[in-house]
């Protein structure tokens, strides 16, 4: 069973997180974030896994610190739910489009955290949600599941969709990522022995 669940409690949130990396799609989300709430449905979906996140946070200063806490508790959960990654692809990919937008992930379950987000959004909020916060979200995810990570939008003239592709891509290139491969079995996809 490649799930987990984690929490993490400090002075400014409050965050709990349930992982199926084998699960149908399925998410419960409570962030008190609509619009994170909204993008990490997108990744349950196009992942097929099931999720489940409760936050409470400091929302009364702003979202900074409740979406990087989430991004956080999410990479944990993962590096905890992937294991020592016998026998999983690795590598995955996907482009995503959504009318104009465009967007590609390419992650590499690498054990290195590295995040290149090229995005550029063309404007600073999508409703109440500060773009710059998506940056926060997955740099959060990328130090604590210890993956690099690459998101380019490589077009795009709604902020939204922008998003929305981005995360509907990094949802589906985690799911190659983590599908195992029959031809691997037992395997280690690393020259080094080491992941």
């Amino acid at each position: 069973m490649r799930e987990a669940t984690v929490t993490r409690k400090t002075l400014e949130t409050q965050i709990s997180v349930k992982l199926n990396l084998d699960g149908g799609g399925r998410s419960r989300l409570a962030t008190g974030v609509p619009f994170l709430d909204h993008m990490l449905d997108q990744v349950a979906r196009h992942g097929v896994f099931d999720l489940e996140v409760s936050a409470k946070g400091d929302l009364h200063i702003d979202s900074h610190h409740t979406v990087e806490d989430i991004g956080i508790t999410l990479g944990q959960a993962f590096a905890k739910a992937v294991g020592d990654k016998t026998g999983v692809r690795r590598y995955g990919h996907a482009y995503v489009p959504l009318d104009e937008a465009l967007s590609r992930v390419v992650v590499d379950l690498s054990g290195r955290p590295g995040l290149e987000m090229n995005v550029k959004f063309v404007r600073a909020r999508i409703g109440e949600f500060d773009v710059d916060l998506a940056r926060e979200f997955f740099q959060g995810f990328v130090n604590h599941a210890f993956v690099t990570l690459h998101i380019d939008n490589l077009k795009g003239e709604n902020a939204h969709h922008q998003a929305e592709t981005a995360f509907k891509a990094f949802g589906r290139a985690l799911r190659m990522a983590v599908e195992l491969d029959a031809r691997s079995a037992g395997v280690l996809p690393s020259t080094k022995g080491s992941l």
